[in-house]
């Protein structure tokens, strides 16, 4: 059973949610929070598997409150998916850096949303591959000039591969096609590379990928 914390202010949008998410017999929602300190709060006394939460709340908004689950080692397994208006919200840029495994755009369609919660719960992340680009375009476009991380002395000639095809935004069955191997191996090297690296999910790999130097502005396909 997949547990489930909703974060929003707004009752409206917490009820639409509840009501999708409990009809589903491996999800459950485990609480609700109308707050960011009300939302901390609840997930370090639940441990969910998911938080959906919304960027803008009262109190803390939910970068914040998004910052201070993912920097708590007790909560490590706990995967925050943010929620917003506007697909161009300029928060979910810095939402990603903070922790978050992914975002989704609050009148997404149903049959999205279940797959994004079941998704992250999976270790997948950055929900959208049209999102995904534009995000790691958006984040190319502030970086500045890296210089090569020595964390990626610790991985292989393939990994590094594996790593640099996720940072430009590729599934594991892109990546699978890409090397000529199964989309089971894409995968085993994608977890391996995470492992080495301490990163939460993908979208922190993505955010590593740059940040270390092994992609690069312009990169994208």
């Amino acid at each position: 059973m997949i547990r489930v914390v909703l974060a929003d202010d707004q009752l409206l949008v917490r009820a639409g949610f509840r009501a999708l998410l409990d009809a589903q017999a491996d999800i459950e929602v485990a609480g609700e929070a109308a707050d960011g300190e009300e939302a901390v709060t609840l997930v370090s006394r639940l441990r969910p598997d998911v938080v959906l939460m919304d960027i803008r709340m009262p109190l803390l908004d939910g970068l914040a409150a998004t910052r201070r689950i993912t920097r708590d080692p007790a909560l490590a397994e706990v995967r925050v998916v943010m929620l917003t208006t506007f697909e161009l919200d300029e928060y979910v840029f810095e939402a990603i850096r903070a922790g978050a495994s992914g975002f989704l755009v609050k009148d997404t369609e149903p049959e999205e949303l279940l797959r994004a919660v079941r998704a992250v719960t999976d270790g997948d992340a950055l929900l959208s591959p049209g999102v995904t680009r534009r995000l790691i375009a958006e984040f190319a476009a502030r970086s500045k000039e890296p210089a090569v991380s020595e964390s990626l002395a610790a991985l292989t000639e393939r990994e590094r591969e594996v790593m640099a095809l996720v940072g430009i935004g590729l599934s594991n069955e892109e990546i699978a096609r890409r090397l000529v191997v199964s989309p089971l191996t894409a995968k085993t090297h994608v977890s391996r590379t995470m492992v080495k690296l301490g990163a939460r999910d993908r979208a922190q790999l993505v955010v590593l990928a740059y940040e270390s130097g092994l992609v690069r502005p312009g990169w994208l396909g």
